[in-house]
């Protein structure tokens, strides 16, 4: 079988250095390890004297305690324990919209915004929301200058790339055909307008109200005619962030774990970034097994059974068969991804237990910066390259 491309490395401490660059964004399918990711990438560059700040999205309780702190807030907070200039903090999707409102509305137009219940409704379920707040935010921190770096969790959703269709999609809605009608009664300029669009607002409002209800419609109208003069400023802010992420100045670093359905989201996102031209790092591949030995499964299973007298030892070789075939199974598998991306630089961080402390971020940041190719002996470096 001839050699496929090895995957270039992606040198992590390269890119948290780097003065240039401002914002990593860490995406993928749930449950990869991602906000771990996030948290560990964010200590590691403030431990190497950037001031940093990680925009975490519906953190584990526990990431919070391993960061020294007794929750997380809407606003960054100080990691006193880590060793540089780090701050945390968790999105509040609605606080977020909440102060986006006050910020950019009349106090009076906002309070009746706050209170209006549509308004409450959707700043808290709408499709989208969180992506878009999480969005606003990241634009929020970066319009201070106050942070060298400013790592962001994406948020967990079906779809990873829901957090680059939020601004378009949030555009479209506050575009679309409901909203015009909505805001209509309103931006009728005279009495003979306002007859005609009000009549036409009848219609549509009596066949909503029949699948809505009459007061959430009433609600709706009200609400969208009070929010009218922000939703310019609305796509403002929502272009400029997506103008954010396409910079030289962002990373998107896509994390996976050493399976399937993982890898074939992390391939489809690639492909989504590369058509979209937002600069992608590289692939974090993490909780994978690597071989602790560089005895092969045949030859360990062989070799346990010849030992009739000492099942103890013939248990620790099979447990380390039965690595080296787990090993040798995530090895395809990233060799499948790198076949259809060859130029994406990877870089592969071991299992390690339940991350409970700085210490834990600090180690999950030291094997992302490792390369484990490095670490390979000549037998699995071969294998590696088959």
């Amino acid at each position: 079988m001839s050699p496929t491309k090895v995957a270039p490395r992606l040198d992590v401490d390269e890119l948290l250095d780097d003065p240039e660059t401002k914002v990593i964004v860490c995406c993928g399918s749930g449950g990869v390890g991602k906000t771990t990711t996030s948290a560990a990438l964010a200590v590691r560059a403030a431990e190497r004297g950037r001031r940093a700040v990680v925009l975490t999205i519906d953190p584990a309780k526990r990431l919070a305690q391993a960061l020294g702190l007794e929750q997380l807030d809407n606003a960054p907070g100080k990691v006193e324990a880590a060793g540089g200039d780090l701050h945390a903090m968790m999105l509040d999707m609605r606080r977020t919209f909440d102060e986006m409102v006050q910020a950019h509305a009349e106090p009076d137009r906002a309070e009746k915004i706050l209170s209006n219940p549509f308004y409450q409704t959707i700043s808290s379920s709408f499709s989208g929301t969180q992506e878009y707040m999480a969005m606003e935010k990241l634009g929020q921190l970066a319009a201070t200058g106050e942070w060298d770096l400013i790592v962001v969790d994406t948020p967990p959703s079906r779809s990873a790339l829901d957090f680059l269709d939020a601004p378009q999609r949030m555009s479209t809605f506050l575009d679309g055909r409901m909203i015009r009608l909505l805001t209509a009664p309103a931006r009728a300029g005279g009495r003979g307008l306002l007859k005609i669009v009000g009549a036409g607002f009848s219609l549509f409002a009596k066949a909503v109200s029949t699948i809505i209800g009459g007061q959430l419609l009433a609600d709706a109208s009200a609400f969208v005619q009070a929010f009218d003069t922000m939703f310019g400023g609305f796509r403002e802010r929502a272009n400029a962030t997506y103008q954010l992420l396409r910079s030289p100045g962002t990373a998107f670093v896509v994390v996976a774990a050493p399976e399937p359905d993982a890898l074939r989201e992390a391939a489809y996102f690639v492909d989504r970034l590369s058509e979209e031209e937002m600069p992608l790092a590289g692939l974090v591949l993490n909780r994978t097994h690597p071989a602790l030995a560089p005895l092969s499964a045949a030859k360990a299973r062989d070799a346990a059974d010849g030992l009739r007298g000492a099942p103890l030892a013939a248990a620790v070789l099979r447990l380390h068969a039965d690595r080296v075939d787990l090993a040798e199974r995530e090895e395809r598998l990233l060799a499948r991804f790198t076949s259809a991306h060859p130029t994406v630089a990877v870089t592969e961080v071991p299992v390690v237990a339940e991350v409970a402390d700085l210490d834990g971020l600090r180690e999950i940041g030291e094997r992302l910066a490792t390369d484990r190719a490095a670490t390979l002996t000549p037998e699995r470096k071969l294998r590696s390259a088959r």
